[in-house]
């Protein structure tokens, strides 16, 4: 759904309730983790942190959706529970246009109270400007103790808007991984004071 102004808090809430029974608009479930056929797929991993506390905070700011702390862009309820079968609306302001989409968690990786890796995906419904999956996780090296952050969406357009726009999308979904690595850097301290 495009806007030309913000989305007021009613709106979003009547859009996340009627996105309650709106399917998945793509399948299988999993694409993120795979090199689909007709998918677009990216990837980031980034450093975030180093050892246990730095793992400790990551996983929790993963939780927290603080992944999607970036000002031009957030998930509403504003930290949904990381579990399959919550739906989430991403609210985007892109090109003076606000846009609002559905997804709902399709699976989670790893524990958040034990392991080396904790993360989930979500997969777009059919009232989502495209069509795919992306998987957020953050997991330590177990052999330099680094912490990694890492987003893997599979996608292709979906709504005519998205098609029309193709180049301005891709450009955008390269944005918004920047920006969330840098998101999730800042949630360890790295960057601002810490090596």
């Amino acid at each position: 759904m495009f806007l030309a102004t913000r989305p007021s808090r009613r709106t979003i809430e009547r859009f996340l309730d009627a996105s309650q029974a709106v399917p998945l608009s793509y399948e299988p479930i999993g694409a993120a983790q795979r090199d689909p056929d007709g998918f677009k797929v990216d990837e980031l991993v980034v450093t975030i942190g180093h050892g246990h506390a730095d793992f400790d905070r990551a996983k929790a700011a993963l939780a927290a959706w603080k992944h999607f702390d970036l000002g031009w862009m957030q998930a509403i309820p504003a930290a949904p529970d990381p579990e399959p079968g919550t739906v989430v609306a991403v609210v985007i302001r892109h090109l003076g246009l606000w846009s609002l989409n559905g997804c709902r968690i399709v699976y989670r990786i790893g524990d958040r109270d034990q392991g080396t890796r904790f993360g989930f995906a979500y997969g777009t419904l059919a009232n989502h400007a495209e069509a795919g999956e992306e998987l957020f996780e953050v997991f330590m090296d177990p052999s330099s103790g680094d912490v990694r952050y890492r987003i893997r969406a599979a996608s292709r357009p979906r709504a005519a808007l998205a098609w029309i726009g193709y180049p301005l999308v891709r450009a955008l979904q390269g944005r918004c991984r920047r920006h969330s690595g840098q998101a999730m850097r800042l949630t360890t301290g790295v960057g601002v004071g810490r090596s």
